[in-house]
């Protein structure tokens, strides 16, 4: 009876609407820090759109810099019943959203929802919009960068941006891809790497490099995300009485 409950419509609509309360009382009453915001002005200046990367275990941490960019944003979530309850708790911060995955960007065919996601992402970055993108997701493996991101960015033109993103007392869940909340006053940090292009005439051993490149950079965005949360949890150590 308990996992019909939590499999039901009703149980689903719930938890969306406690995750969006929790997303407000979390960004009322935290502050964020953004280090290497100039790589996204920069890669918006091209005018072919940006493509957001962070890992899938950062997506709760995300929704909290959208007033940092007059932009619309558009976020690739699964459509699955986890997705589907993502995208109701953060509707709220006005992100758009495109169902599907770009896990096979190159031939969308195969996918579930793939053709329409990829158009709509082209389309979206072609007008100069951004695309958020969770390349570990929605099942992992953890951490792993999978090419259909590359795929895309070969595709439009669009630059990716590697992004990390951390709390001061942030928890992990026992998920597959240990995913993060961060718990109301708290200090929320992000940092964004260096855009990265894959050309269009890139071969696939090109792609291969590249996806291992932006792989290496978004664990080192993630990595430098965390040392600023942990330096600012140690420095109100410090400062305590």
């Amino acid at each position: 009876m308990m996992k019909s409950l939590v499999k039901s419509p009703a149980f689903a609509a719930g938890a969306a609407r406690l995750g969006a309360l929790y997303l407000r009382l979390v960004d009322a009453t935290s502050s964020k820090t953004i280090i290497g915001r100039e790589h996204f002005d920069n890669a918006r200046k091209a005018g072919r759109g940006v493509i957001l990367t962070f890992w899938h275990s950062r997506l709760m941490l995300a929704p909290f810099v959208r007033r940092e960019t007059d932009a619309p944003i558009n976020m690739l979530i699964s459509i699955h019943r986890d997705g589907e309850m993502i995208a109701n708790a953060v509707k709220g911060f006005g992100i758009k959203f495109i169902r599907g995955s770009a896990a096979n960007v190159n031939k969308p065919g195969k996918a579930k929802h793939g053709a329409t996601a990829v158009a709509q992402m082209l389309t979206a970055l072609e007008n100069g919009e951004i695309v958020a993108i969770t390349p570990d997701g929605p099942r992992g493996p953890a951490e792993t960068f999978q090419v259909g991101a590359v795929k895309l960015a070969q595709r439009s033109g669009a630059a990716i941006i590697p992004a990390g993103a951390a709390a001061t007392r942030m928890k992990r869940l026992n998920s597959w891809d240990r995913f993060c909340l961060a718990p109301p006053f708290t200090q929320i940090h992000y940092f964004a790497g260096e855009p990265i292009t894959a050309p269009a005439d890139a071969s696939d051993d090109e792609i291969r490099q590249i996806r291992d490149t932006i792989e290496t950079r978004l664990r080192e965005a993630t990595m430098a995300a965390e040392k600023m949360a942990d330096d600012a949890r140690h420095n109100a150590k410090a400062n305590q009485p």
